[in-house]
This record gives C-alpha cells, sequence and structure tokens, in this order.
C-alpha cells in the first residue's frame, strides 16, 4: 500500500499521529448524522418529543452523551489529536419511526473536528 494515501501511516506502513503543527490554526467544523429506527410500538412511547422511561428524560440522556462524546473523542479514537472544542449541539429529530440525529462541533485549531462530530452522533444514538 502507498503511506501517501494514508496519512496515519508512516513509510513502513507503521500507524503514526499525523503532523499538525506546521498548519494554520483556523475555524473548523463539521456534522455528522445518525438515523435510529425503531419499531411502531417503541414510537407510541414518546410523548411532546420525550419517550416516557422509568430511567428518566432518553433524548436528553443522548444530547448529553453526545456532547461529552465530543469532548472525549481524542480518548475514544486512537491517533485523534485532543482539540479545545468551542461549540458542541446535538439536536434529535422525531420520527413516525425514527429519530435523526444531527450533531455539529467546531474549533479554532489546526486540524478538523469531522471526528468528533461523527463521534458524538454516533454516542447519542446509542
Amino acid at each position: 500500500m502507498n503511506p501517501d494515501m494514508l496519512s496515519h501511516l508512516n513509510e513502513e506502513n507503521q500507524p503514526r499521529m499525523v503532523d499538525v503543527g506546521g498548519k494554520t490554526v483556523t475555524l473548523r467544523s463539521a456534522r455528522a448524522q445518525s438515523i435510529v429506527s425503531m419499531p411502531p410500538e417503541v414510537s407510541t412511547l414518546f410523548v411532546d418529543g420525550e419517550l416516557q422511561a422509568k430511567k428518566g428524560p432518553v433524548i436528553q440522556t443522548a444530547i448529553i452523551a453526545g456532547i461529552m462524546a465530543a469532548k472525549k473523542t481524542s480518548e475514544l479514537i486512537p491517533l485523534c489529536h485532543p482539540l479545545r472544542i468551542d461549540a458542541v449541539q446535538v439536536e434529535l429529530t422525531l420520527g413516525r419511526d425514527t429519530v435523526e440525529i444531527r450533531a455539529t462541533v467546531s474549533a479554532f485549531d489546526r486540524t478538523g473536528v469531522e471526528m468528533e462530530a461523527m463521534t458524538a452522533a454516533s454516542v447519542a444514538a446509542l
């Protein structure tokens, strides 16, 4: 495999953390989306946009979990740079038999926040 194709591999095809030291600090933002499908009997348990569950507000918990996941992405994903996140927004929209999750992350830094947005959307879906 050509190591120039994958920036996370060195000349010997070994993993490495990409050097972003020479990059300019700019506003970076990314958006990711997850869709959770559910059977009709589950969707009937939602009242006023919230799942009525004994454990408490499921939607609000999902939003908080997504935000925390974005903040902890470098601890979860190997070779991911730790970033100072400026903003995370996790929105959930209920459909007839789905929940659509949109995560938007931004930071002034030297590398993108795509992994943070994908991690936020994925963890909120869980």
